[in-house]
């Protein structure tokens, strides 16, 4: 179905600056999602159906698609859907599965690993002053894979490169490859954006079935009945001090618990610590983004909190909890089950659900 192939605001950009991709979208199909209403495209109905048709086809037939993933969370979406040997190119984050790591790299950072997080925090406050971005496309590659399709988002221009960025690389290519761009706020638009990537690869039947296992197991856990509903901080970052959004204010909810600060599909936001102080949460979570369990460790560590922050109730019951945000909260992809999952158990001992290890530590 042609309104599940999601070519929005990056294609748009594309086709505004360059004239090789302008043709093709007069051509090809298009649909641009801007808050969530779909508008048509300047082609014809009958070219659309046509071409359509043509490239449904051909993703169909054509086992060896070339596909470049410039965000992680896409990278495991498409090994999930059985697409490794389509995977022509990947970001410098693509870690999991571990065979992702012998992909080529089309997309890097300017960013030192080695940075704190105040570092970073600063690091991409200075380049956002100047509309500089934080990472690197590595066109020369791209021109060399010749890809059919690119998979890439518009959530966050710090997670990620941005959708402007993305569009530069693009008119410097002499194909035009198809770019769908991943949006999501929720565990459904998650869900949902896995079904897109299955059908624009051909692979809807697998989709279909993995969205049907992560629902399952998302159902599971919001169906038990919580004899209580602690009070839960989750620290996207520490220096300065951000809440989890988009997608984990609902996951705190779903496993039984509160969140006083975050806001179900909104983005997260910074907090100063005395309102943090004064949420007095019951349960901390420590998961800056982007950061493994040994890291997060250290980052909390290396921390200075207000005298207040060793009076809060989680802090003095010992229900202070670092975890592996890279793998199970920040990206938008399957392994989101498993990090609810994983809060269930943190929050309700008493559920006797399988976590894997090293993705979370008492602090």
């Amino acid at each position: 179905m042609l309104d599940k192939l999601r070519i929005n605001r990056v294609a748009a950009e594309a086709a505004d600056i360059a004239p090789p991709l302008e043709q093709f979208f007069k051509l090809g199909p298009e649909v641009f999602v801007e808050n969530g209403i779909w508008h048509q495209g300047y082609a014809a109905t009958t070219a659309m159906s046509y071409t359509t048709a043509c490239c449904k086809s051909q993703s169909q037939k054509n086992p060896t698609m070339q596909i470049c993933s410039f965000i992680p969370a896409a990278t495991e979406i498409l090994y999930a859907l059985g697409l490794e040997n389509s995977i022509a190119g990947v970001t410098f984050e693509c870690d999991y599965p571990p065979e992702a790591r012998q992909k080529p790299v089309v997309l890097d950072t300017v960013l030192e690993h080695s940075l704190s997080a105040a570092e970073v925090d600063r690091t991409v406050q200075e380049f956002s002053s100047h509309g500089e971005s934080l990472y690197r496309v590595h066109t020369e590659l791209l021109r060399q894979i010749k890809p059919d399709l690119i998979v890439t988002q518009e959530l966050c221009d710090v997670c990620a490169v941005g959708a402007s960025h993305v569009a530069k690389a693009l008119h410097e290519l002499p194909s035009a490859p198809k770019v769908l761009s991943l949006t999501p706020h929720t565990l459904e638009d998650v869900w949902r954006d896995i079904e897109a990537v299955g059908e624009a690869t051909g692979r809807q039947q697998e989709a279909t079935s993995l969205v049907a296992g992560l629902r399952k197991r998302v159902e599971r856990v919001k169906q038990y009945s919580y004899d209580h509903h602690p009070r839960v901080l989750s620290l996207e970052w520490l220096s300065p001090p951000f809440n989890g959004g988009h997608w984990v204010p609902e996951m705190v909810a779903m496993a039984g618990g509160v969140d006083p600060l975050g806001h179900v599909g909104e983005p997260s936001l910074e907090f100063s610590w005395q309102q943090i102080i004064a949420s007095d949460p019951d349960i901390v979570l420590v998961m800056p983004c982007g950061y493994d369990l040994e890291r997060a460790v250290r980052e909390y560590h290396e921390t200075r909190f207000p005298s207040e922050w060793k009076d809060l109730k989680a802090v003095r019951n010992g229900n202070l909890f670092a975890v592996h945000a890279n793998a199970y909260f920040s990206r938008p992809g399957p392994r989101l089950a498993t990090g609810l999952e994983i809060m269930a158990s943190l929050f309700h001992p008493e559920r006797k659900f399988e976590t894997p290890s090293k993705s979370w530590a008492q602090l």
